[in-house]
């Protein structure tokens, strides 16, 4: 039986140009598998010797963290669709919103679609080379609500409830999967509650004839139903703020648009909660998590190379502390650091500093 983590990272890790183009050259390129494969190697010595509980393999292989448009057949993109509002990084302080151009949909039905290659093998190689604990990181059942399209989709399925049941089913398999590969901590990123904590998007979602409210419970319970009856695994979900190319952001407001009914539905062993900038707003909210639950508070920005002070995030750690219990904390950096190809404005040496500082601060705080 595991400690409880206190330290961890959420998942991407920064790729040097020769990786991204390693990652675009797929898997059947063998130069380009030993470029990767050294990088997760990479990696991994980067995680552990930062004293890190619990390691990724730095999402490297990756186009992007969203992977199952690319390993099920059933998705095409269609024009029109997919625009955020991004905001911040290089797109500047003012903000700026992303063209549309074309997004993925789902046009056939998930349960018939072929299998592209295993979404399970990047863990495979991981896992045989990790001496620390190690997790799967992969997009929560309800982000794919991304993917429905009422023009287009709706000659597959149903309504979208129906498309998310079965994208949930998929996701059950790859849980079961690689929990059989020895995987034994599952986190879900779910950048849609993020959206849905702020006021412009859920403007534009009532314009739209959406019912934001209804959505968050929905897609509360389906996330948390994907581990029904499984055992043995430590379930987690991130709730995402927008980690765009050159540190964008696509959400903002605090958690407080969402806590009262989204928190209490979420069953899961820990929640990673972005809490890097004002944005965010207070920790009020996490009096609204499930008891037990712990909650990664996510302190060290990736969007920025400036190291934060230790003591400063020590005194956040216990201000949270007034909520929620210590024993029911944990630290993280607030995101990836290369959800994308396009990196965060962050050096090597600065992500290196700030996993350092996250696993000195975890055994500062909860160790000593």
């Amino acid at each position: 039986m595991h400690d409880e983590p206190r330290a961890e990272t959420v998942g991407s890790l920064l790729r040097t140009a020769e990786v991204v183009s390693a990652a675009r050259a797929g898997r059947d390129d063998p130069a380009a598998v030993q470029v990767l494969d050294d990088a997760v190697l990479e990696a991994v010595r980067l995680q552990e010797e930062a004293g890190l509980d619990v390691i990724t393999d730095g999402e490297v292989r990756r186009m992007a963290w969203a992977q199952t448009t690319r390993y099920l057949d059933c998705f095409v993109v269609t024009p029109g669709r997919g625009a955020l509002n991004w905001r911040g990084g290089a797109l500047g302080a003012a903000g700026s919103a992303q063209p549309g151009g074309g997004y993925p949909a789902v046009v056939r039905r998930v349960a018939d679609a072929t299998r592209i290659g295993s979404v399970t093998d990047e863990y495979a190689f991981l896992a045989r080379h990790a001496h620390a604990r190690t997790k799967f990181t992969m997009a929560a059942p309800s982000y794919h609500r991304r993917y429905w399209s009422p023009e287009h989709s709706t000659g597959a399925y149903r309504d979208c409830a129906e498309y998310l049941a079965e994208i949930r089913d998929y996701q059950r398999e790859v849980v079961r999967e690689l929990m059989a590969l020895g995987c034994d901590y599952i986190q879900l990123d779910a950048p849609n509650y993020g959206s849905l904590c702020d006021p412009d998007t859920r403007t534009a979602m009532v314009a739209d004839g959406r019912d934001p409210d209804a959505e968050t419970i929905f897609d509360a319970e389906l996330d948390s139903s994907l581990f029904d009856g499984i055992t043995g695994v430590t379930t987690a979900l991130h709730i995402c703020r927008g980690n765009g190319p050159g540190g964008a952001w696509h959400s903002a407001g605090g958690y407080r648009a969402i806590s009262g009914l989204l928190f209490p539905r979420l069953s899961f062993d820990r929640l990673l909660l972005e809490y890097d900038s004002d944005r965010a707003g207070a920790f009020d909210p996490l009096g609204d998590v499930r008891p037990g639950t712990v909650v990664v508070l996510g302190l060290l920005t990736t969007k920025s190379d400036r190291l934060e002070d230790a003591g400063d995030i020590e005194a956040r750690i216990a201000e949270a502390e007034r909520i929620k219990p210590l024993s029911e904390l944990a630290l993280s950096t607030q995101c990836g650091f290369a959800s994308v190809p396009a990196s965060n404005p962050v050096s090597a040496v600065g992500q290196r500093a700030k996993l350092e500082l996250v696993g000195r601060l975890a055994r500062w705080v909860w160790v000593s």
